[in-house]
């Protein structure tokens, strides 16, 4: 068994394992945390879970107000959290690879928008190691996690942009791979990916609504406008 074979089987079965297993008691421990009893007036105790999740949704965008030197840093998060939703949900090789482990499929987006979808995306996190290394504040609060996460991410970007050697609908209709060393590492960097994001900060990919309405909640219990 070679490589490739042993990153599409074994290695991935155990990164898939240990992402679902990670996720699964991250959660549930969250979940079994005591709700703790509000002491504030009762006047102010009338903000619901449906209040909560319109301010979680509605505070999403930035408010007015903000120094325009702050645009660029406000800006970019969104640039890449769309652009990485769009390659990986988007490129017909990684739909293709979604249907073999998990029978699900759904239309893919041209080739030239996974393309420029790709490089923004890698620039902007690029952008977001320049503030980390730049910006006082950021290089001090930054420790180890946020790192390691920033790593994981990216590999699987850079990667996956080295396999890339022929349109979409060519690989799609082979029956081998023509560059399987380079596929391997691709595949080798996402299972990384998967076997970090239970323990780092990419869990927020499931706690930020929670959190957010979390949040909301704590100010509106006290008269906060939200």
């Amino acid at each position: 068994m070679n490589l490739l074979n042993w990153v599409r089987g074994p290695f991935l079965i155990v990164a898939i394992f240990i992402f679902v297993v990670g996720v699964s008691w991250r959660l549930f421990s969250l979940w079994r945390i005591p709700v703790s009893q509000t002491t504030g007036a009762p006047a102010r105790q009338e903000f619901g879970t449906g209040a909560a999740l319109r301010a979680a949704f509605t505070r999403m965008v930035p408010r007015g107000g903000f120094h325009p030197s702050a645009t660029l840093v406000n800006s970019n998060p969104y640039v890449f959290h769309i652009g990485l939703a769009v390659v990986f949900l988007g490129y017909a090789p990684h739909i293709a690879f979604v249907r073999r482990t998990t029978s699900l499929s759904w239309p893919a987006l041209p080739d030239l928008v996974m393309y420029l979808s790709a490089a923004v995306t890698i620039i902007s996190l690029l952008l977001a190691l320049l503030f980390r290394l730049t910006d006082p504040v950021l290089k001090k609060i930054s420790k180890a996690d946020d790192w390691i996460t920033w790593t994981v991410t990216f590999l699987p970007l850079v990667t996956g942009m080295a396999v890339i050697g022929d349109s979409s609908a060519s690989i799609l209709t082979r029956d081998h791979v023509i560059y399987p060393g380079p596929l391997a590492v691709h595949l080798l960097t996402l299972e990384l990916l998967l076997m970090w994001f239970p323990f780092g900060k990419l869990m927020h990919a499931f706690l930020v609504l929670p959190a957010r309405m979390q949040l909301a909640t704590f100010f509106g219990r006290r008269g906060v406008r939200s």
